[in-house]
């Protein structure tokens, strides 16, 4: 029986840097009622996991936890109640606004029937763990924060990771004219492939003054920013008329002339994935899902890491110039 055999998994016993992340042995778990179980093929890493691993961020689990909100694999038994997921059914695993997630970082993963999802077979199981936390938070971002529509500019600032790309790919195929920022030739090159209208190298001098170009001067109608500690008071001064700024990642204090929003009657707008309603999520993974299906979404696997590497891709996920996502492989 299932419950029999014996899984790796990463647990996390005290917060700290990455080396507090130890394999360890146990039974495989048994799902409830309610519950599925599900092998894992692939558990993302994201950002986020590396904040709650060391104890910074908002929301804490409690000692001792399985960490990883993201994975996809196939679902090996389920409850007595459940009737959408069957034995062997690909899926991709989207932890909810639980911080600690479902613990994907493991061989097997019991999980609530909301945070599974149908995985096409075009879809490798690497690029399904690259969805959840990434995918999800480009569509929020987008959609629901910046209420970008068809027809707009749409910047996305810092395109070459997970979010960036998923961005690019979702702005794309709404209708916008999509402007990526890469800092390498080959994350360039990718974020150009998978929809941007125009690229720029942010690490150039000039790159500012190429974006307004692109824009006749205009400006952009939304920015999306992965280093608002870099870039907010710059992004500012790329903004249209009404345009729209969303936070998605920063790591420190910044400070901005504020009369660049109050002359263009811009917003600055936070974000985490974490604040999304149920109702809120259940429209996300509709997107996502449908994407998935009619090929318009297809996620970037950068690197990947064995099980007991997580230190490494812990390591890894916060280095800059990084290629779409980092998923482990149990």
């Amino acid at each position: 029986m299932v419950a029999f055999r014996i899984m790796r998994r990463i647990l996390v016993r005290e917060f700290g840097g990455p080396d507090v992340m130890r394999v360890e042995e146990v039974p495989t778990p048994k799902p409830g009622p309610s519950d599925v179980l599900v092998r894992v093929r692939a558990a993302g890493v994201n950002p986020v996991d590396t904040y709650i691993r060391a104890g910074t961020y908002a929301r804490k689990p409690s000692l001792p936890y399985v960490p990883g909100s993201d994975g996809a694999g196939e679902v090996e038994s389920a409850g007595s109640e459940v009737k959408q997921f069957r034995a062997g059914d690909r899926v991709y695993i989207a932890g909810d606004n639980v911080s600690a997630g479902p613990g994907t970082y493991a061989e097997y993963a019991v999980c609530a029937q909301t945070q599974l999802h149908p995985l096409p077979a075009r879809v490798t199981f690497a690029q399904g763990a690259a969805l959840g936390v990434p995918y999800g938070t480009a569509v929020r971002a987008l959609f629901m924060r910046a209420n970008a529509r068809p027809a707009e500019t749409v910047l996305v600032h810092g395109a070459t990771g997970g979010v960036g790309i998923a961005a690019v790919q979702l702005a794309h195929a709404h209708g916008m004219k999509v402007i990526g920022t890469g800092g390498t030739e080959r994350g360039m090159k990718a974020v150009r492939e998978n929809g941007a209208d125009i690229v720029v190298n942010h690490r150039e001098s000039d790159y500012l003054d190429a974006i307004l170009k692109a824009t006749d001067g205009r400006g952009v109608d939304v920015i999306l920013e992965m280093a608002a500690h870099i870039n907010l008071d710059k992004d500012l001064s790329l903004l249209a008329r009404f345009g729209r700024i969303v936070v998605i990642g920063n790591r420190g204090r910044v400070e901005i002339d504020a009369r660049g929003a109050m002359a263009r009657d811009a917003a600055i707008l936070g974000m985490t994935l974490f604040n999304a309603s149920p109702a809120d999520l259940m429209s996300i993974h509709a997107t996502l899902v449908a994407g998935l299906a009619n090929g318009t979404l297809s996620p970037i696997v950068g690197r990947e890491f064995p099980l007991a590497e997580a230190p490494r891709a812990h390591e890894t996920v916060l280095e800059s110039g990084a290629l779409g996502k980092i998923v482990l492989v149990p």
